[in-house]
């Protein structure tokens, strides 16, 4: 029996954080909206309340019965869940003088084993308009800052109820310097978890689960060299072996030699993957076509003719795998109200629902660096677990303007310079996404005695998390030069080298 944690979601932008936290400390958890019903399963064993975007006090603003809550586990309320819980039990929360918003100084008040192994005065994040001004009756006040009365408090456990835990900060969050102490505080001290969800925990019982599943029928996948597809098809291939049918397309817009690479790679993993060379359909579909949307779109419809064209070649296939990755199902509160809204999810290519296949998706549960985790441990090859992220069209996008068989061709000597550069420096593991970009315009440009005009390409790289935000990477100027020089001397078609200095927002990390 898998233990969890329960993350209740008012909508905070961090609430996916809260959970990457507790997955950290080796705590299974899973989000739902805060008004979603749920069963207290004997394997539950604590409730996290997250922060919303409301104010406690507005006429719609969410709301649980967190006495009812307590009846039954252990809760921590995070921001909004500690103001909701001061509110419904008797306290007073009202306006701050100012919105409390950064870095703040939390000082220990009482010691509590929430605060076990804390620093008397540690750093913490604020994210808030409201704040608590009195706490309810019986409760402690475990800690303040300089700006609020109340960070942090408690409500001890009676006959009938449980602890509860409010926090008035983010211990969720980066700057909160002890926030994970915090964290597993609760998880380990206060709920009794044994912190056994490991990657090799998740490896067995989701392989003894597919088992289960799948039994003896067959299982057709589009897969696409990347992290999620690769991971999740060992992971089935390891419950049914080569009743696991694999199709990987050559779309024309990969990387240099990334087909044949790939499939390599596959096979020594032990997968039963058919590579499928259809270039020039691709380049056919692409033909004259120059706004974004179209070029994706035309690639995606054709993806999927050829993945259908390919799983009819298969008989007796009743099952569809995918990569589908946890932040692509979670139910998100919307902001505007009680309704919930599911992000759509996306599958390799965009795969209809009238392929009427049932889905297997063994890694809908985990996050991306989970999946890494996951990888490693599954013993798949680092240099396809650490790649970094590659958009679904390819270099159609990384293309602006029309896509041409020369032009992709042009881009992946490039791109090739550039990323084996980045690797030999050892630089590709501080980057978590770089690539090369064809630019539509020409330049004159001098080569010996011999005047050019010729492409240009701009080089992107960003650090980022989880790509929602980015940073252009500040790479070495020496490195830039050489890798402009290299490209220059040995790529014919391009006479000059740029570097991508903008942030997401407001720019994105993709060019289209």
């Amino acid at each position: 029996m898998t233990e969890k944690i329960l993350i209740l979601d008012f909508g905070s932008q961090y609430t996916q954080l809260i959970a990457r936290a507790v997955r950290e400390a080796n705590v299974y958890c899973e989000i739902i909206p805060f008004h979603k019903p749920f069963e207290f399963s004997p394997g539950l064993k604590g409730i996290i309340l997250s922060g919303s975007p409301f104010s406690v006090n507005e006429a719609n603003a969410p709301d649980i019965d967190v006495q009812a809550l307590s009846e039954k586990l252990p809760v921590l309320g995070i921001c909004y869940g500690a103001q909701l819980t001061a509110k419904r039990m008797g306290g007073l929360v009202a306006k701050s003088n100012k919105r409390e918003y950064g870095r703040a100084i939390l000082t220990k008040q009482l010691n509590d084993v929430l605060l076990k192994d804390v620093s008397q005065q540690s750093q913490v994040w604020m994210s808030h308009s409201d704040t608590i001004k009195e706490l309810p009756a019986g409760f402690d006040l475990l800690a303040t800052t300089d700006s609020i009365p109340v960070a942090a408090f408690k409500k001890p456990a009676t006959d009938s109820s449980q602890v509860i835990y409010g926090v008035q900060f983010h211990p969720e969050v980066y700057h909160s310097k002890e926030g994970k102490k915090i964290l597993h505080n609760f998880l380990i001290d206060i709920c009794g978890c044994n912190q056994d969800w490991t990657p090799a925990h998740f490896i067995t019982d989701t392989v003894a689960n597919l088992k289960k599943q799948i039994g003896n029928r067959k299982v057709v996948m589009a897969l696409s060299g990347g992290v999620d597809s690769t991971v999740a098809a060992t992971l089935i291939a390891r419950a049914i072996g080569s009743n696991l049918h694999g199709i990987f397309v050559d779309n024309g817009v990969l990387r240099k030699g990334e087909f044949e690479n790939v499939i390599k790679t596959y096979g020594t993993i032990g997968l039963n993957v058919t590579g499928i060379d259809v270039k020039q359909r691709f380049y056919d579909a692409l033909a004259g076509k120059t706004d974004p949307e179209e070029k994706r779109k035309a690639i995606g419809s054709l993806f999927i003719d050829i993945f259908q064209e390919e799983s009819k070649k298969i008989a007796g296939v009743e099952l569809l795998g995918q990569g589908t990755i946890y932040p692509d199902v979670i139910e998100s509160v919307s902001v505007h109200g009680p309704s919930v809204t599911i992000k759509s999810h996306h599958n390799v290519g965009g795969l209809p629902d009238h392929l009427h296949l049932e889905l297997v998706e063994p890694l809908r549960y985990l996050f991306k660096d989970e999946v890494r985790k996951v990888g490693r441990e599954l013993g798949i090859p680092a240099e396809l677990i650490d790649r970094h992220p590659f958009p679904g069209p390819g270099l159609a996008i990384r293309i602006l303007g029309e896509v041409t068989e020369e032009k992709v061709q042009l881009l992946q000597e490039a791109d090739d310079v550039y990323i084996r550069s980045l690797r030999d420096n050892n630089l590709y593991a501080t980057v978590w996404q770089a690539g090369t970009i064809l630019l539509p315009v020409k330049s004159v440009g001098v080569m010996g005695d011999e005047r050019t005009y010729e492409f240009t390409v701009a080089l992107r790289a960003v650090t980022s998390v989880d790509g929602m935000t980015a940073d252009w990477a500040h790479l070495p100027y020496d490195f830039l030069a050489n890798v402009s020089n290299e490209i220059i001397n040995t790529v014919k078609g391009v006479n000059r080298v740029v570097y991508d200095i903008s942030s997401k927002p407001p720019a994105t990390i993709e060019w289209e």
